[in-house]
């Protein structure tokens, strides 16, 4: 099992890639500057086979292109190396008559993948400010594009963090290789991500289907999947080409790549839009259901810029067509962003805009809102049909949440008016909602639903989070003849001339409801927040409701910032609205204000603005006060559902009585054949939450805050001692309350806003604090990242006056030199009382101290290591007491003390320790007449002088040691037992300075 270590995941990642079709070369093997990361002969090997008419001077002006990079900084360089990756480059030269030539080359043949050379090369060496060895990378003709981390599958203590938090080191240590890395893959060999260099670990996600239709959801198959999903030659230079981008976000680089959903769903897309189009087909290119905030606008964004650079497409018009202007203003500013893919975006303003956009031939990429499309007041009279605008094959419409809008059919309805104007197009849907409505034929519009990716994918991969939902109704005066009215109420109906509507807001505006209201949302809203950090938006039926609410909120003590977002009519609103409408600039400032976490404006009162095409991730909790059905109700809720941080979940509290219409929606989510509820129950979470807390009390024995908080200091020392103790008596025990209690901690945090779960808080802190010290013990603090440590600590201010006592605080440890274990530590341990605790304490605190040694004295760690497991092993068969088998650790941690003394001593440094340990125990044999310190000094420098790189790889390299070391030995030694004491000194050297120049 010692065998089973990350090279294992390594050989297993380099037969597949072998299976499809790579070669493995050795990283040593490689020939190229060390300083440099790019195969040159490899890349002029292809670009001259490639471009067998270009000439020797212009290929080597493609190739200085290719590797040397604009900007100042690693993300400008990387970007500007991908667009020539993806874009080519123009070359020109001239002729042996003296004419200009010109080609536009390119280092990859994206349409032939068997053209290109794809190499996967293990250890390979680089030298930056530190030199570094990369586990795994693959080449595509010379390049180096894809970068692998692993970490050790069976070291319950690191994992793919670990790996990713290597990435990092390479990029500060090893610039050179992050200018051309396309995509990161971390792996532990149960988990396996890709992602891209610089995001942090939330950003890299699994590749969990081979084909698009299937989803491989076992964790054992991850690394797998990954390489035989994406990692086809052909898939891969697909990927490369089109699905990674980089947007700049005012000087700052965000790069970004696609998940496997956005993968499959556009490869299905395309494919669609080949067999589709007019004429070939009927130009119904279908629709792609792929569930809120999984990121559909990169995926049209990505689907936009395939589209336009495909030849057979012939330079295509893609009408990006939105039903609302706040829709189309996100989506723009998305599109904007991804201006490396999709090119120039243009917007048309107004319907004589648009008209003279679309009456053009050129190609491009146009934004507009549907209602754009309708007949204008000519001098005459109001148009009596569209006008034909274009009769081009080659143009697309692109239509974002495509809903009711999409339908109207009836003579001078939006949908036949832009068929009349564009006779020849053809329409792709995108939709986070289904759009099967009883009067919303999908398939006569857009064609079938082509691709499908619902709530339980998206919750499950993490790309968003859950919904949970809880009724606060507070019940509305209205007559009851209403409500069958409201039932049949079309969810797209003018609402504001809607007679059932106005008595509904009336109703929920009624000054003893508001405050009543606003009062519950100010309680419940700094509940949640004490235990999880974020922002809130409130849903009112009308601007005068949200007016109502605002005036409610900030009249209660302790109330933070709150804005109205609302548009305004000056003509008829009262003046005393005119502070909450805001000009263009101000909406925008506003908006940033309430994206950005640290900005005191934590909630936002709306009546229907920004419930569409709006995220703010650091939005958790959405109070809703007005009735919502279908899609609108959909888009709203999924503004909660945003990943971020330690976001466990989204909230949608009901005060008005939704319950009907989410289970309607519900039907709706579920029949369209994806799967998932778009919110779970909360009173089913406060249910599970209180049985896991009981759960968790039972592992670590009953108790009450009450009984706690009326103890003294001491006797809450030895009580919490106890505690800690009987959790560390076996690793079982330990980790099994460690797991129970992480789960207690994410329900926790789930349902704090619920009075029932405040009964319990002061006792979930006081296990909180157990888990704090249990921790500390078990996993000493240091640069490693707690694994999946998503949740923060939720109740400390209730123990703060009494804290628990810290086992660790109380033994000083933090102010002691455990890395030696000094005079102190070993007083403490010695002492009787808490023995697991300090057995764990030890046995941490020797493994580490082993592990940072054994480099520098292989043959006296490894005796030291097999005498610490042998202690261990008898102490868990119960053949050694706990005090005797302290005893032995402490016996075991005093060498180390012992051997920094001797190290001072004798005036060694710390690596030539283990070869004095080795002369001397040769004493006898040596015929040396001064100190052994003086030929330990030059055998330790002749084998110093003679290292380079890889050299425990080269027989030609060891022997020059082994050269030099005996020379040094030669006279000193007996003939016949030069060789044998020389094989000892190879093996320290070889251990010890394996990783030259990082470890000498």
């Amino acid at each position: 099992m010692t065998q089973m270590i990350e090279i294992t995941v390594q050989k297993a990642a380099i037969e597949c890639l072998q299976e499809l079709g790579y070669t493995y070369k050795e990283g040593n093997s490689l020939q190229r500057d060390l300083k440099k990361v790019v195969l040159e002969e490899d890349l002029r090997e292809f670009l001259t086979n490639s471009y067998p008419d270009v000439p020797a001077t212009a290929i080597n002006e493609a190739l200085s292109a290719f590797t040397q990079h604009e900007g100042m900084d690693l993300d400008h360089r990387n970007r500007d190396f991908h667009l020539k990756m993806t874009q080519g480059v123009s070359i020109t030269w001239k002729d042996a008559s003296g004419k200009e030539q010109a080609r536009h080359l390119y280092p990859i043949n994206y349409r032939e993948p068997e053209k290109n050379t794809f190499v996967c090369a293990d250890e390979v060496k680089i030298i930056g400010k530190n030199s570094r060895r990369t586990d795994l990378l693959v080449f595509i003709n010379g390049l180096p594009l894809i970068v692998f981390e692993f970490k050790n599958m069976f070291d319950p203590e690191v994992g793919v963090e670990n790996a990713h938090r290597q990435i990092g080191h390479y990029f500060q240590d090893i610039p050179q290789l992050f200018d051309y890395n396309a995509i990161t893959v971390v792996s532990d060999g149960l988990e396996t991500l890709h992602g891209m260099y610089n995001s942090s670990l939330k950003w890299f996600a699994p590749w969990k289907s081979l084909h698009g239709d299937d989803l491989q959801q076992k964790q054992e198959l991850q690394l797998e999947t990954l390489l035989k999903g994406l990692f086809p030659k052909k898939t891969l230079l697909n990927y490369l080409q089109n699905f990674i981008f980089h947007e700049d976000h005012n000087g700052k680089i965000v790069k970004k790549g696609a998940k496997y959903h956005q993968y499959w769903g556009i490869k299905k897309a395309v494919d669609s839009a080949v067999e589709n189009i007019k004429p070939k087909g009927d130009g119904r290119l279908g629709v792609i259901w792929h569930t809120q905030g999984s990121g559909k606008s990169i995926s049209m964004a990505i689907l936009t810029g395939i589209l336009r650079q495909m030849p057979e497409m012939k330079n295509p018009t893609i009408l990006i067509q939105v039903d609302r202007n706040d829709l189309d203003q996100q989506l723009y500013e998305n599109f904007v962003l991804c201006k490396d893919l999709v090119g120039h975006v243009q917007h048309a303003d107004t319907t004589d805009e648009l008209r003279a956009l679309l009456s053009t031939d050129g190609g491009g990429v146009i934004f507009t809102t549907i209602e754009k499309f309708r007949l204008k007041e000519l001098a005459s009279g109001k148009e009596l049909s569209h006008p034909v605008l274009s009769e081009r094959y080659n143009l697309i419409v692109m239509a974002d949440e495509a809903h009711r809008t999409q339908y109207g059919f009836h003579s001078g309805g939006f949908a036949q008016n832009i068929r009349r104007a564009l006779p020849n197009a053809s329409f792709i849907g995108f939709t986070g909602t289904p759009v099967d409505g009883k009067d919303a034929d999908t398939q006569q519009v857009f064609g079938p639903t082509i691709h499908t990716y619902d709530i339980k994918q998206a919750v499950e991969d993490g790309a968003t989070v859950p919904i949970y939902y809880e009724p606060k109704m507070v019940p509305l005066n209205i007559k009851a003849n209403y409500n069958k009215e409201l039932d049949e109420m079309e969810e797209d109906e003018d609402e504001e001339n809607n007679a059932v509507w106005a008595a509904i807001e009336d109703a929920a505006g009624a000054a003893d409801r508001v405050e009543r209201v606003a009062k519950d949302i100010l309680t419940h809203f700094r509940a949640r927040t004490e235990s999880l950090e974020g922002k809130a938006m409130i849903v009112c039926m009308s601007r005068k409701n949200c007016v109502k609410m605002y005036n409610a909120l900030t009249a209660l003590e302790a109330c933070p910032e709150v804005a109205v977002i609302m548009t305004g009519n000056i003509s008829k609103d009262p003046t005393d609205w005119n502070p909450h409408v805001r000009t263009k600039d101000a909406m925008e400032a506003i908006k940033k204000r309430f994206r950005t976490p640290e900005d005191p404006l934590q909630m936002v009162i709306v009546r229907d603005m920004w419930l569409t095409g709006f995220d703010a991730p650091c939005a958790h909790t959405m109070y809703v006060d007005k009735i919502m059905k279908g899609h609108n109700l959909m888009q709203a809720i999924a503004r909660v559902n945003r990943v971020f941080k330690d976001k466990p979940n989204g909230l949608v509290v009901d005060f008005i009585g939704i319950s009907g219409f989410l289970a309607e929606a519900t039907k709706k989510y579920t029949g369209g054949g994806g799967e998932g509820k778009p919110t779970l129950d909360l009173e089913a979470a406060v249910k599970i939450c209180l049985e896991q807390f009981g759960k968790v009390k039972d592992l670590i024995g009953d108790f009450s805050a009450e009984s706690i908080n009326s103890m003294s200091d001491m006797d809450k020392m030895k009580w919490s001692s106890g505690i800690v103790n009987n959790l560390l008596k076996s690793d079982v025990v330990t980790d099994a309350f460690l797991l129970e209690e992480r789960k207690l901690a994410e329900l926790v945090a789930m349902t704090s806003s619920d009075s029932r779960i405040w009964k319990i808080q002061e006792e979930v802190g006081i296990i909180q604090k157990i888990r704090q010290i249990i921790r500390k013990i078990k996993f000493p603090p240091g640069p490693r990242r707690e694994k999946n440590e998503k949740i923060k600590d939720l109740i400390s201010k209730s123990l703060e006056s009494q804290e628990i006592v810290d086992l660790a605080k109380m033994y000083n440890l933090d102010k002691i030199d455990i890395s030696i274990v000094d005079d102190r530590f070993q007083a403490i341990v010695k002492e009787k009382g808490d023995e697991n605790i300090k057995m764990e304490l030890l046995r941490r605190i020797i493994n580490d101290e082993i592990r940072v040694r054994m480099p520098k004295n292989i043959r006296r760690m490894r005796k030291l290591k097999d005498e610490l497991e042998k202690v261990l092993s008898n102490y868990h068969r119960n053949s050694l007491d706990s005090i005797a088998a302290i005893k032995h650790l402490l016996d075991i941690a005093n060498e180390f003390q012992q051997d920094d003394i001797r190290t001072k001593q004798l005036g060694l440094t710390e690596d030539e320790l283990a070869f004095y340990d080795l002369l001397s125990a040769n004493e006898k044999l040596l015929n040396q007449t001064g100190p052994i310190q003086d030929l330990v000094h030059t055998v330790v420098n002749s084998v110093k002088k003679n290292l380079q790189l890889d050299w425990t790889k080269k027989e030609n390299a060891k022997a020059a040691i082994r050269l030099a070391v005996k020379k040094e030995l030669r006279g000193k030694v007996p003939f016949s037992e030069l060789d044998t004491l020389l094989k000892e000194v190879i093996e320290q050297a070889e251990g010890q300075y394996k990783d030259w120049p990082l470890e000498a």
